[in-house]
């Protein structure tokens, strides 16, 4: 569970630094949001440190989380309500992310 909440907050904040970024250069915002983007990427950066036996089967499962994140991101900041594909192909990543973090080896 411990975990999760580490993926959950890692993928909060690499959406967040990536929409700094974002919000300066397409949607004119001012040069000073790239500060806190850039704090936030270090945050994302620290937090993906986890401990596993095996760092791509880490990022795997956190790129299900990140997608989910990325849809609530869509939703409460952009104001754009994910559609029934979008849930449909988040739900697909996080059943492959569980198979990769959770499948049965030998």
């Amino acid at each position: 569970m411990k975990t999760a909440a580490v993926y959950i907050g890692a993928a909060i904040a690499e959406i967040a630094g990536c929409f700094a970024f974002w919000g300066w250069l397409r949607l004119g915002e001012p040069i000073w949001w790239l500060l806190p983007g850039l704090i936030s990427l270090i945050v994302f950066a620290y937090l993906t440190l986890v401990q596993t036996d095996a760092a791509g089967r880490a990022y795997a499962t956190y790129g299900g989380i990140y997608i989910v994140a990325s849809l609530f991101w869509l939703w409460a900041i952009e104001s754009m309500r994910p559609d029934r594909w979008d849930i449909a192909g988040a739900s697909l990543c996080l059943i492959a992310a569980a198979v990769i973090l959770w499948g049965p080896r030998g």
